[in-house]
């Protein structure tokens, strides 16, 4: 998830909760190469973390930084790196954080990208541990096969500002529609940054999607993201959705506790909680499809996970979607259909669903989760077939039946 950016002078078309970072570590960004990792190495770059700074830390080499910060150049030419991104897709905009950097961040910098095949790639040797070194000739010889000098420019050469020393942005636009895996920082000629924060959304080739193996259609990873939510005190709705396992409580959604519960709680006949208030949360999938596998993950959540949950789905163009988020998703109920009726939860474990889906021409295009009456939930994941495959299946499957499993976590 990131936050609303509070200054930069490019941002007032963008809606930034919408985006995640798609070269955090946390989503599997990884660092491919850098010219010079002297003072600070450049996996800091993709920390998931803010910056932070201490005083009086110092290490063989010099001040510790918190970003990737290069020895002061006294050789022919400027600094750079290159990373592959976690998350490849549509890139809207960066974030290049100079924070706590004052008197040593790159007084300039451009950024480069490129769409390159997985397969095609070669083999570019790991980077280990990287403080006071600088790049190889063998890795120079081998990152020199990207071709990265021909990359396009998404940012052209641009001046810095430093900002407060613990707020140091610098938010840049990028318009462009195509999708992109990886990305190559330049500085000129030197200095320090502190987090390149690569903002955009996901985007999965759907035409390459077997025909026979479900899909998570609301992945961040293939471009799913929340619209829409009740609460999101200790977390937001985007990490249930995010790439992998959740790490911690922290890489989840959890909302406050409701101040509408009874003061003595009560179950009805099948064991669920009788409250009056509910959270929730939409999401717009990745694709529109039909859902018929269900999986919520209270991992973590051990005495905060929601005591019931339901799933809900609907079909809505991109101009309804608009007029739902300004009216605070108020939406008239028989636009839901039922993906997963009231349902017990466990605290810190995993529960499969079959989706109630009625039959597999019943496409949605967004999906709403309700907990009862609040808590925390690690991950969502709505698996399915997107709906130019699902269209084409028979029509003649039978029915599924509801049906749920439990998978307990450590």
């Amino acid at each position: 998830m990131v936050d609303a950016p509070k200054e930069g002078r490019l941002t007032r078309f963008l809606d930034f909760t919408q985006l995640t970072d798609m070269a955090s570590e946390s989503v599997g960004g990884k660092i491919l190469f850098a010219t010079d990792d002297f003072f600070a190495p450049a996996e800091n770059l993709i920390k998931s973390d803010s910056p932070c700074f201490k005083e009086r830390e110092y290490t063989e080499f010099g001040k510790w930084m918190d970003g990737w910060e290069t020895r002061r150049k006294r050789i022919p030419g400027h600094d750079w790196c290159v990373l592959r991104l976690g998350i490849q897709g549509v890139i809207r905009a960066f974030d290049v954080d100079v924070s706590y950097f004052t008197g040593d961040y790159a007084p300039r910098m451009s950024i480069q990208a490129a769409n390159l095949e997985e397969e095609k790639l070669p083999e570019i040797p790991e980077r280990g541990i990287r403080t006071g070194a600088a790049a190889t000739p063998e890795e120079f010889e081998a990152i020199a096969e990207l071709k990265s000098d021909d990359w396009s420019y998404l940012v052209p050469m641009t001046e810095l500002k430093p900002g407060n020393p613990a707020s140091g942005h610098n938010y840049f636009l990028v318009n462009s529609q195509q999708r992109w895996t990886h990305i190559r920082l330049n500085i000129f000629p030197d200095g320090g940054i502190a987090r390149l924060r690569v903002l955009g959304t996901g985007q999965k080739d759907w035409t390459a999607t077997d025909p026979k193996e479900h899909a998570d259609l609301v992945a961040i990873a293939f471009g799913g993201v929340c619209v829409g939510f009740s609460s999101a005190k200790f977390g937001h709705p985007n990490n249930i959705i995010g790439v992998g396992g959740a790490k911690s409580m922290a890489d989840g959604w959890e909302t406050a506790r409701r101040l509408d519960r009874p003061p003595i709680l009560e179950n009805d006949d099948n064991g669920i909680l009788l409250v009056p208030g509910c959270e929730w949360a939409v999401f717009r999938l990745a694709h529109p499809g039909v859902i018929t596998l269900i999986e919520i993950d209270t991992k973590y959540f051990k005495g905060n996970a929601p005591d019931s949950c339901k799933v809900d789905g609907c079909v809505l163009t991109t101009q309804e979607e608009d007029d739902m988020i300004k009216q605070k998703w108020i939406l008239p109920a028989h636009k839901w259909k039922p993906l997963l009726p009231v349902t017990k939860l466990s605290p810190n474990q995993s529960h499969l669903f079959d989706s109630l889906t009625l039959e597999l021409q019943d496409v949605i295009t967004h999906a709403r989760l309700t907990i009862v009456p609040d808590g925390g939930v690690s991950r969502l994941r709505l698996r399915g077939f997107p709906s130019s495959i699902c269209l084409l299946r028979p029509r003649e499957k039978p029915m599924m039946k509801f049906s749920v499993g439990f998978k307990a976590n450590p």
